[in-house]
């Protein structure tokens, strides 16, 4: 088991920055990628970033390219998602979750573990 605890959210104006964290703890961090997800009310659940469990390869959706970087410190146990330039339409609960293989980083389902997420508020 992984157990995963978010941190970090809250409410910024737009073309802020905010910066969420993840601290896993239970099985080696290291042998997992992490990807971080997002639900806005009403809307599904959506993948933002995924990065490989050394941090060497970074993944990103179309609407978080140029924006915001994800980043992992398997000496912490921590994944990290820094959100430049942000944007209300970012305005969401921003989940992380981990896999054993970085394959299939966008999809949802192939995640085995979830925290349980952490809001950001985005104001015009």
């Amino acid at each position: 088991q992984v157990q995963l605890v978010e941190s970090g959210g809250g409410l910024v104006q737009a073309g802020g920055s905010l910066s969420v964290s993840c601290v896993a703890s239970g099985r080696t961090f290291s042998n997992y990628a992490m990807g971080w997800f997002r639900q806005a009310p009403g809307k599904e659940r959506e993948f933002v970033a995924a990065i490989s469990w050394s941090g060497t390869n970074t993944y990103y959706a179309d609407s978080a390219k140029g924006r915001f970087t994800i980043s992992r410190d398997n000496t912490k146990n921590t994944v990290y998602l820094q959100m430049n330039s942000l944007k209300p339409e970012d305005t969401a609960v921003y989940y992380c979750a981990a896999k054993l293989y970085i394959e299939n980083y966008w999809d949802i389902e192939t995640y085995s573990y979830w925290g349980q997420g952490t809001q950001v508020t985005v104001s015009s």
